[in-house]
């Protein structure tokens, strides 16, 4: 079967008319600019290096990235990184380049709130917007909202959006690297939301555009400082509390005890999924104190829907499976409201949630 024929195989997810709108931007327009969401995850950094490195082989000299605030070193690797314009450290420079630009792609987030400081930015900004997204409830801001939820990742979008506007052959290997590493980090190592054949044709082409997946793999999950692996086993010896009876887990990190072990940005990346691994657990909620509020991570196995739990206790969302959420008060508080929340919460009964 050849390349061409086996690339129909995967489903023409999105509509016609959004496609050739964003089409007839991309032909148009001179300045680009990707946005990412606040605290850039691996989807969040990978859909948007796929994008940028897709736009310069488009023959788009004039590409920049604009993230909010710092990402994890565990992502710094990933080629074309080092163009990625951080607002939070050049904000007058940021700031410009979004005002100046013909087309603003806005990658995984669905909604303002969710770029903080550069929203205001953003929408006065009078460059044709463009939401490529797999969030639930898209808010109504870009001239092009392509949302689909059902995808694994934004990273994925990204692939079938260059494979709907009919260029395939444009995905170069640092292209399909950064694709690769969004679709690998949004699904836990395809470990989740994943099951759909489609994931791995995707994956099949990416891999024959050169990418190392082994590789990837180790650079992301298996390469960090000694400091968070000592932290780690802090975590799960000291700040790990599991409820049997609510099939639950819960881990906290105070800002003293971040900067014990001298935390930087991405070190309790993956805290999260350890307590999944206990039998019986289904449900694992990581709470840690940030500068301003208490962040609040949430991952769950099977049907229990976490991203509900977000939304009722923590002014979250996100994933059936993942996702997150935020608490305005102090740790002690948050903590109180969690296990509350274990007490009222019955997934068997989510009728009254939606």
């Amino acid at each position: 079967m050849s390349l061409k024929k086996e690339r129909y195989m995967i489903t023409k997810v999105i509509h016609e008319e959004k496609i050739q709108k964003a089409k007839k931007y991309l032909e148009k327009g001179e300045r680009f600019v990707i946005i990412t969401h606040v605290t850039p995850d691996g989807d969040a950094i990978g859909s948007a290096l796929g994008l940028y490195h897709f736009l310069i082989a488009y023959g788009k000299d004039n590409v920049s990235i604009v993230v909010p605030n710092n990402f994890p070193q565990f992502y710094k690797w990933m080629p074309g990184c080092k163009e990625i314009v951080i607002h939070e450290k050049y904000s007058e420079f940021a700031e410009q380049l979004i005002r100046e630009a013909d087309v603003i792609f806005c990658l995984d987030f669905n909604e303002p709130k969710r770029i903080e400081k550069l929203a205001p930015f953003v929408l006065e900004a009078k460059g044709r917007k463009v939401m490529i997204d797999h969030h639930l409830n898209p808010a109504d801001f870009c001239r092009v909202t392509i949302s689909y939820p059902e995808m694994s990742s934004t990273s994925e979008m990204i692939f079938r959006f260059i494979c709907r506007i009919g260029l395939f052959d444009l995905i170069n290997r640092d292209c399909a690297t950064c694709i690769y590493t969004g679709m690998m980090t949004d699904t836990g190592a395809f470990t989740y939301n994943s099951n759909k054949p489609e994931i791995y044709t995707i994956i099949s082409e990416l891999i024959k555009k050169g990418i190392d997946k082994d590789l990837i793999y180790r650079k992301v999950n298996q390469v960090h400082s000694e400091s968070r692996l000592r932290m780690m086993g802090y975590v799960l010896f000291e700040k790990m509390k599991v409820y049997p009876e609510k099939h639950a887990a819960l881990i906290t990190l105070s800002k003293e005890e971040l900067n014990r072990f001298h935390y930087i940005t991405g070190d309790t990346e993956g805290f999260v999924n350890l307590p999944l691994s206990i039998e019986g657990v289904l449900f694992s909620v990581f709470i840690r104190e940030d500068k301003d509020y208490v962040k609040v991570s949430l991952r769950s196995v099977g049907d229990f829907p976490c991203n509900q739990f977000a939304n009722r206790f923590f002014n979250g969302g996100g994933h059936k499976n993942a996702s997150g959420g935020e608490f305005y008060g102090s740790l002690v508080e948050a903590i109180d409201t969690f296990e509350k929340g274990l007490e009222e919460f019955n997934p068997n009964e989510i009728e009254d949630l939606k």
